[in-house]
């Protein structure tokens, strides 16, 4: 049936990892109405978690192995791996709304802050045989990263 709707499986592949930033737009909208709310560390951590509770992980393994999928994607998404990439802005933005009210500091690095987010989430979740990391194991790693950045 695939072969209807696609031309090649890299192509079926490259619309899916685009489904999958797609699909994470009210993620990002919820993350960003967060702001102000809760603590910085646990919003964060949630959105963390659901992130890498997806699909977000496997997409790095498909788009590091496969040559055509990079290619594909680089066609509409020139750099990074989407999911994670799209996660870091996401992110990004969350903090720099936090850092408007004054919950993060006022010359945080927020994007690499997201940047960093992503990086060690991704290290955190990448073992797909074992069971996925607790969340004050989570927790424990968004702390880590922000140390210095959110106010007290």
């Amino acid at each position: 049936m695939l072969h209807r709707h696609f031309e090649d499986f890299d192509a079926f592949l490259a619309q899916f990892v685009l489904d999958r930033v797609d699909r994470m737009d009210a993620q990002a909208v919820a993350l960003r109405g967060a702001a102000g709310t809760g603590t910085v560390a646990d919003n964060i951590s949630g959105a963390l978690a659901a992130v890498f509770g997806s699909v977000a992980v496997a997409i790095v393994a498909l788009v590091t192995f496969r040559d055509e999928l990079r290619a594909r994607l680089r066609e509409t998404w020139p750099a990074g791996v989407p999911v994670l990439t799209e996660a870091a802005v996401m992110f990004g933005v969350y903090l720099a709304a936090e850092r408007d009210l004054g919950r993060v500091a006022a010359d945080a690095d927020v994007n690499t802050l997201g940047a960093m987010l992503v990086g060690s989430g991704h290290l955190l979740y990448a073992d797909r045989a074992g069971t996925p990391p607790t969340p004050d194991a989570v927790r424990r790693v968004v702390t880590t990263v922000l140390a210095g950045a959110p106010r007290a």
